[in-house]
């Protein structure tokens, strides 16, 4: 076993030992016990898990406080294609930490851990730990470490067993990192000692040990370097290979690289921050209260520095990725964006304000604000995209993206059998009985067993595991070997016991009956056989069945339970039974027993999905593929949401009244003679009630427009705009216009958004545009009518406005000076008015209500509506 002592010290100058520290102990129960249970239920999903939900197309899993869940967001498509809801965590500060194949998540206000099983997008187990920071779990690619900061503690985790691989390696408390470099090494920083050193995963074991063993290879401590005086603050960064440390003490990187420590002294005055990862040659270190950004290069040395716009301090450590450096202000919510340079190229304003995490993952940048709706991922063009983590029509109970079928499995390497496993040989009266359990078959089936004694040679088939050599001479003592054989060839024998015939043998039992039980297994039972003088020892077991003679067990007593899964579910066996006294000597055989059938609770249901019913309300849709009968053919599966436990025949339901947006867990186990099997599960939403957004509005004289956006809760939403007085108006659930509006009025408009589960609504007031008219009346060119138009005299005369939509005298309210600027209403219909040379021979029936002494009306013939006089842009009155 390697140990410490085996690791590598340097310094930047002068090196000096490091003192030898020992490995061993346990990391706090708490810790290991919470995080062993929760890396478990996560690395279950090496197998489904990895071709499921696998994150390697470029997408990463992003917390949101407000509601609690997590969002799968697919890099290349800037969208989310999977939503889950991490129960009892809203407004939870969450620490996400994931591989392609991993996913654990530690909430820091409780310090529960949670794994989530991405093959069913649920969350496998809970634990607890202390609350806070102190302890995290790092990953890379199969390679699962806890680090205890606190304790100074790092372990390693087979993840196919849960047990710790090796012994732990000890560190001073206190001890700051714990992240993988990309060559797949872990970086630890002890502050006390100015040191930093790095940790690689021992190879894991052939076959999992159990869960809380250790043994084995351990992880090694395989560099250390003096990086910093004993002490010192220190920050680590790790790299595409090696580390960075920023000492914030000394104000001072420094970076190791294959063996080579290079100090760069830094132009600082605050204390500087780095990510926790830095992608590229070259290594920001943001100075937050000087809203600088220094640029140290792959040579060591402060290449440049630039400052980030805005005040305050509250920015988050510049990332650097594809050649530029991205910084955000949590305060504002802006993401700045730098060229290698050093130039400001881009802004992109934030919509919300708070942490900002900014990772880079499967070649791109992942810029998540936890505690918003928001997120945006930068690719390798630098082209930024906001995505909505709330996005609808992805709801975490949806069926899964369907896995793209697993690898073929790797061909096992083919050799000769090995030896058959417990040759046992019954002396009988000039005969013998040699029977054997079964050998490996190495990868090529087995074709025959070979059994060689008493000068005989006899080849049985590879199903025939028990055989009477006859023959034989009583008195004389007889040994049997017995070998398989395969395409490859004959594999190693095996030799019985000696046996020694004789005449003296016991009675076989008159009879034999057997009972297949519900749990698997077969009880087998018959009378005590006479020794006939010799005392009965015990009785060997042989089960019998289409082409198959095998031995099942011995037993001193007078049944026998086969084990459950000795036996194949759904097959006859019938059973005899032979008697060997104290000497050694057996019987003939029993006669056959009844003929039974193996049987067992089914297994699982297969490929469990549940989804959402757009169109009921409170409805999810329920499918599955059929379980393994196990011996018995399935009856009924039981189908249990929400405490309540249905019963169906097919392998497809519907259940109903489970309320609306909410998210159930569907537990479905099928049931057979033997009763209910294990129960797989699934989750799903209902829907929900639409949830309106109004985004803006606006309006012409007659019209007006409301734009909204519509969360439709996983349903089909159908949207409708109203305002009192006027009919319904409906529309795409996006924008709706409604007109016939009467200019100048001040509205509410309510949108309604309706779907199965039920209606949404908003409202929103606009008032419409004024609509302008000019009292037209031009005066002739002689005589009378070059003065018709100047003022009001008896008799007719142009511009004349009166209270209804006739020329009455006495309902006349005045006269409106040519040029006069009206506004208006609406048009009614009246007696026909003809303004004759004074307004273009203008002749129509339409009135239009104005303003003009409270709302009263003037000829449409004497008004020329602004905008192109169209009457028909005023409603009706």
């Amino acid at each position: 076993m390697a140990t410490i002592d085996d690791a590598v010290s340097t310094g930047p100058d002068n090196p000096r030992p490091r003192s030898r520290r020992l490995r061993g102990g346990l990391v706090t129960i708490g810790t290991v016990t919470a995080l062993l249970a929760a890396m478990g239920l996560t690395v279950l999903g090496l197998g489904a898990a990895d071709n499921a939900v696998a994150s390697y197309d470029a997408s990463s899993w992003l917390w949101s406080a407000v509601r609690g869940e997590l969002a799968r967001v697919n890099g290349v498509t800037a969208r989310v294609d999977t939503r889950t809801e991490v129960p009892g965590a809203r407004r939870h500060p969450m620490q996400v930490t994931q591989t392609d194949r991993l996913l654990v998540l530690r909430d820091l206000n409780t310090g529960q851990v949670s794994s989530l099983d991405l093959a069913t997008l649920q969350i496998t187990a809970t634990t607890r730990t202390t609350p806070g920071l102190g302890v995290n779990v790092a990953l890379h690619e199969d390679a699962a470490f806890v680090v205890d900061a606190v304790q100074g503690v790092v372990r390693q985790l087979d993840p196919r067993s849960l047990s710790p691989v090796g012994e732990p390696i000890r560190y001073p408390p206190g001890i700051t990192g714990g992240s993988f470099d990309g060559t797949g090494r872990l970086w630890i920083a002890v502050p006390s000692e100015g040191t930093v050193s790095a940790i690689t995963a021992a190879a894991l074991p052939a076959k999992p040990a159990s869960p809380g063993t250790a043994g084995g290879l351990s992880p090694k401590q395989v560099e250390t370097y003096d990086v910093a005086q004993p002490s010192h603050e220190l920050v680590v960064s790790t790299l595409d290979d090696g580390v960075a440390v920023l000492d914030r003490t000394a104000g001072a990187l420094v970076t190791v690289q294959q063996g080579t420590v290079r100090p760069t002294k830094l132009t600082m005055a605050s204390p500087g921050a780095l990510p926790a990862r830095t992608s590229g040659p070259k290594v920001p270190v943001t100075l937050p209260g000087e809203r600088r950004v220094l640029v140290v290069g792959e040579a060591g040395g402060e290449e440049r520095a630039f400052a980030v716009p805005g005040t305050g301090d509250r920015l988050s450590p510049a990332v650097a990725w594809a050649g530029r450096f991205y910084c955000a202000d949590e305060a504002t919510g802006a993401l700045y964006a730098f060229d290698a340079d050093g130039t400001l190229v881009d802004t992109v304003k934030g919509k919300a304000t708070g942490p900002l995490e900014l990772e880079v993952r499967e070649n791109h940048l992942f810029i998540n604000a936890p505690d918003s709706s928001t997120a945006r991922v930068v690719d390798d063009k630098h082209q930024v995209r906001e995505v909505n983590k709330y996005a609808n029509d992805v709801l975490g109970g949806d069926p899964p993206p369907v896995a793209p079928p697993p690898p073929p499995p790797k061909r096992p390497r083919v050799g000769k059998p090995s030896a058959p496993r417990s040759v046992t040989a019954a002396a009988g009266n000039a005969q013998a009985r040699v029977s054997w359990r079964p050998a490996a078959a190495n990868g090529a089936e087995i074709t025959k067993y070979v059994v060689e004694g008493a000068g005989q040679k006899r080849e049985v088939g590879a199903n025939q595991r028990a055989v009477e050599i006859t023959g034989l001479t009583n008195g004389e003592t007889y040994r049997f070997s017995v070998h398989a054989v395969n395409a490859k060839g004959a594999g190693p024998s095996r030799t019985s016991n000696p046996v020694t015939p004789t005449a003296a043998v016991p009675d076989p039992p008159a009879s034999v009956t057997a009972q297949e039980r519900p749990d698997g297994t077969v009880l087998v039972r018959w009378p005590a056989a006479n020794g006939q003088g010799n005392t009965i020892a015990k009785y060997a077991v042989t089960a019998t069945s289409a082409g198959t003679n095998a031995p099942v067990g011995e037993s001193p007593k007078t049944e026998l339970v086969v084990p459950a899964g000795e036996l194949e579910y759904g097959t006859q066996y019938a059973f005899t039974v032979v008697s060997v006294n104290d000497k050694g000597a057996g019987s003939a055989a029993s006669p056959v027993s009844n003929t039974v059938v193996p049987f067992a609770a089914p297994g699982r249901p297969a490929e469990l999905r549940a989804s959402t019913v757009a169109n009921q309300p409170g409805t999810v849709a329920v499918q599955w593929a059929p379980a393994e009968p196990n011996g018995r053919p399935v009856t009924t599966y039981q189908v249990e949401v929400g405490g309540r436990t249905s019963e169906v025949t097919d392998t497809r339901t519907t259940l109903t009244g489970l309320g609306n947006g909410q998210n159930v867990t569907v537990k479905v186990k099928a049931v057979n003679e033997a009763g209910a099997g294990p129960e797989a599960t699934a989750t799903a939403r209902t829907v929900a009630e639409p949830r309106v957004t109004v985004t803006g509005s606006s309006a012409t004289a007659t019209a007006a427009t409301v734009t909204f956006t519509v969360d439709a809760g996983g349903g089909q939403a159908t949207c409708t705009l109203t305002t009192p007085g006027e009919p319904a108006k409906s529309g795409a659930c996006s924008s709706i216009t409604m007109s016939g509006l009467t200019p100048g009025t001040a509205y509410t408009f309510t949108v309604t958004a309706s779907n199965a589960a039920g209606k949404g609504t908003v409202t929103r007031a606009q008032s419409t545009d004024a609509l302008y008219g000019i009292a037209t009346c031009h005066n002739g060119a002689e005589g009378e009518t070059a003065t018709y138009c100047d003022k009001d005299v008896s008799g007719r005369n142009g511009n004349e406005i009166f209270s209804v939509t006739r020329q009455d005298n006495d309902r006349q309210v005045g006269w409106a000076k040519p040029g006069t600027r009206l506004k208006a209403y609406c048009k009614k219909s009246g007696d026909e008015v003809y303004a004759y040379i004074y307004n273009n021979d203008k002749r129509s029936t339409w009135w239009v209500q104005v303003e003009y002494d409270g709302k009263n009306y003037i000829p449409w013939a004497w008004l020329n509506l602004e905008g192109g006089d169209n009457i028909n842009v005023l409603p009706t009155c």
